[in-house]
């Protein structure tokens, strides 16, 4: 019993964590000045994919392909960058973060591009 009544306190301090940490999330998350500033990153962003498509399409075109294929070779070698966390794929090819921001989509299909290994975390 115990051990039962260790794990207990132990499960209920890791739901206490998960729980504060969430609520903090939610509060900044909704704060209107936070909402303001997503919304101006997300419009220069599809502004910067707008400018960019010409110049990257068949990247976009490869990756595609590649992903309609099965085509592994051509996907392991696009960008390692963390951003597949915040719903993103970039679409070009390993080692460019010096020439080019990345390019790539949102999980709702829409082109988009931004500078740093991560949306938001630079």
């Amino acid at each position: 019993m115990k051990d039962s009544a260790e794990e207990r306190r132990a499960a209920h301090a890791r739901w206490r964590v998960q729980w504060e940490s969430e609520t903090a999330l939610t509060a900044v998350m909704s704060d209107p000045t936070v909402q303001r500033l997503k919304e101006e990153i997300d419009r220069v962003e599809a502004s910067l994919a707008h400018e960019l498509e010409p110049l990257l399409r068949r990247f976009q075109e490869r990756y595609d392909r590649a992903v309609q294929d099965g085509d592994f070779d051509v996907l392991i070698r696009r960008c390692p960058g963390k951003h597949g966390r915040w719903g993103r794929v970039c679409v070009l090819d390993v080692g460019h973060e010096a020439e080019y921001p990345h390019l790539g989509t949102t999980p709702e299909g829409q082109p988009v591009a931004w500078v740093g290994t991560a949306p938001d975390d630079d």
